[in-house]
């Protein structure tokens, strides 16, 4: 959601401090619905991965896709360089229309190339994942003196003004995937927030015709489509970084 209680804001840091390689999953499992998620899922979200060809302990990255409701959860893989589809999750609940995240309390789920920064085991959500919205793009398209809002999660429930609810269930394995790569090294974990799936026929027409009405809409959906591309070539997530400008600078991986 857009808003964390006061309260909770101690509990979120204790959970989100930095750990070495190795410590950070003994953090996490100081909370009980971690430790009960992890008994529950930890084996099935590691054949999980394995099925999929990808290694374990795993890299992840996250992608979204707003308008089709679909959450998709990669691996890097245990062979080749490709990055291989673990698990697509539904989104169950969505608030808002095409196009990014602007001020506070407009309902709507940001678009862009984020990261995780926060773990939270005692969400009043079940568990969730806090996204670094808003970025150094967001930023500088900021419109008016309103603020841009933050605490966008990825969270179970099914409830939502501006987050990603998955549900308690799918939201575990989610939770428990984004522990074992944090735990096993992986600083940096992608979050790539889609408007919808570039290239299909009903995402095209959809984007087509908004972008008429808002043609900076269409330049900013230009750059998403970019990053997209880059990933769906290579089959590695691009680098990204978000700039002041109010652009993106995407690079394949190994440039």
């Amino acid at each position: 959601m857009n808003t964390t209680p006061p309260l909770l804001i101690a509990l979120i840091l204790l959970f989100t401090v930095p750990a070495e390689a190795g410590q950070f999953t003994d953090q996490q499992r100081r909370s009980p619905r971690f430790r009960t998620a992890q008994a529950h899922h930890r084996d099935t979200v590691e054949q999980a991965f394995r099925e999929a060809g990808a290694a374990w302990p795993p890299r992840v990255m996250f992608r979204g896709f707003k308008r089709e409701g679909r959450f998709e959860i990669w691996g890097a893989p245990s062979q080749g360089t490709r990055w291989v589809l673990v698990d697509t999750v539904p989104i169950c609940a969505a608030s808002g229309v095409l196009g990014p995240k602007r001020r506070e309390g407009d309902l709507q789920v940001p678009e862009g190339f984020y990261r995780l920064d926060r773990f939270n085991p005692r969400s009043q959500f079940h568990l969730s994942l806090g996204i670094d919205y808003p970025n150094a793009v967001d930023r500088a398209h900021k419109l008016t003196q309103q603020p841009l809002g933050g605490d966008i999660f990825i969270h179970g429930g099914c409830a939502t003004i501006g987050c990603l609810p998955l549900e308690d269930r799918p939201m575990e394995r989610v939770y428990l995937a984004a522990v074992a790569a944090r735990d096993a090294g992986q600083r940096r974990i992608p979050v790539h927030l889609f408007p919808c799936r570039f290239g299909t026929s009903a995402c095209e027409s959809e984007l087509l015709a908004v972008g008429l009405s808002e043609p900076a809409l269409a330049i900013r959906w230009a750059e998403l489509r970019a990053g997209h591309g880059v990933f769906e070539v290579t089959g590695r997530p691009p680098r990204v970084r978000p700039l002041r400008n109010g652009h993106y600078r995407i690079r394949p991986r190994g440039q």
